[in-house]
């Protein structure tokens, strides 16, 4: 049933999942950007409220399989993406089981809060509500939003979600080859926070960083967790005969940032090395920066490409990540970190051709997307009553 006044105060529910940072991000990004308008927003994380004991097998499994198990990781992602609902989803699939348990519970919180609109940014968070709807237990419009350069396995088995974001529209063919209709695509790139859609000149980035404007810049990340062996990044740095001055975000690994601040007393080699932990304004360091070094994870990957930052990338996570690694170096983007190819030698190739590094930005710019979180709450916003309800 539609809500009364719904057209002039809209109420919009966020679901998403800790796997990582990035969906959380763009659930606040969308968020933050709907209740700038005048919306009602509650985020939520959806196994948080059907079973605590999944959430947390969910966020320290993909935590510790990313990083320890790469192997098979890759591997059930390959057989996740070549089979799709064939191959893992069966009814007694873990995920499945909880979502059947799980759908009139929580099918009961989204009715009591009467979203006009659902937003999915997680494949488990879209595969409860089309679970949900098939039952016949929720009518709500619902989007969800593939946080990566690629489409994620899954995405083309929740058919009740009625619309699907992508990361760029050169994406549209493999949607289509994946079996998701053209009119539930949009294609306006993944959410990030409106702030790095606005402009900062670099001399004003590296005076509210305390930085020496005049010196070549790297920004190093390593996602929010951390991740990189930023030690080894910077002594191989530290062989190219350049200067450079680097940024080091460590997120919020406070022993990697411990480590690194100790190493750091006794090093003498010729970079300014500044390491930081988890920081607010990665928008001012990337507009700082003359390139970044990080994993290829699909928020910082959507920052980089809207601050037009050329990128290295190393350390991928198998699976989503390779794909990101794969859309970006195809496009002419990026360039990948590997054991023949390390990131010394990286970063003197982008350094020594200037006309590298201008294609790049110039390419960023013409496929990135630094207005997505506008357009998609545009689109939520405009939506007619009628559909949405």
């Amino acid at each position: 049933m539609p809500r009364k006044g719904a057209h002039l105060s809209m109420k919009v529910m966020i679901l998403s999942v800790t796997a990582g940072f990035g969906h959380h991000a763009t659930a606040k990004a969308v968020g933050d950007e709907l209740e700038t308008r005048g919306a009602e927003v509650r985020t939520l994380d959806v196994y948080e409220y059907i079973n605590r004991a999944v959430k947390g097998t969910i966020d320290k499994g993909y935590l510790f399989s990313s990083k320890h198990t790469k192997e098979l990781y890759r591997l059930v992602y390959a057989l996740a993406e070549n089979h799709g609902n064939s191959y893992f989803a069966t009814p007694i699939s873990i995920i499945n089981v909880v979502n059947a348990l799980g759908a009139g519970k929580f099918a009961r919180i989204v009715t009591d809060f009467n979203p006009d609109v659902l937003v999915c940014t997680h494949i488990f968070a879209a595969q409860l509500i089309n679970e949900i709807k098939k039952r016949g237990l929720l009518t709500t419009t619902t989007i969800g939003i593939i946080t990566d350069y690629t489409i994620h396995p899954y995405w083309e088995d929740v058919p009740y979600i009625d619309y699907v974001v992508t990361a760029s529209e050169l994406l549209h063919h493999r949607s289509l080859k994946r079996g998701i209709e053209s009119n539930r695509l949009l294609h306006f790139g993944i959410p990030i926070h409106p702030k790095f859609n606005h402009v900062i000149d670099r001399a004003e980035a590296c005076r509210q960083l305390n930085i020496n404007p005049d010196c070549p810049t790297i920004l190093m990340m390593g996602g929010s967790m951390g991740y990189s062996n930023n030690k080894k990044l910077i002594q191989s740095l530290s062989t190219t005969g350049m200067d450079f001055q680097l940024l080091v975000v460590c997120g919020n690994n406070k022993r990697q940032h411990r480590d690194l601040s100790h190493t750091l007393e006794t090093y003498n080699g010729p970079c300014t090395v500044l390491p930081y932990g988890f920081v607010n304004n990665v928008e001012v360091m990337m507009s700082a920066a003359d390139c970044i070094i990080t994993k290829p994870g699909g928020l910082t990957v959507s920052e980089a490409l809207a601050k037009n930052l050329p990128m290295i990338l190393v350390n991928p996570i198998p699976g989503h990540e390779e794909r990101n690694v794969e859309f970006l170096m195809n496009n002419g983007m990026a360039m990948l970190v590997t054991k023949t190819f390390p990131v010394d030698e990286a970063v003197y190739h982008l350094f020594k051709n200037p006309a590298r590094l201008q294609s790049m930005r110039e390419t960023m710019h013409a496929i990135a997307h630094p207005d997505a979180t506008e357009r998609l709450c545009s689109f939520i916003l405009d939506m007619p009553e009628a559909i949405r309800s």
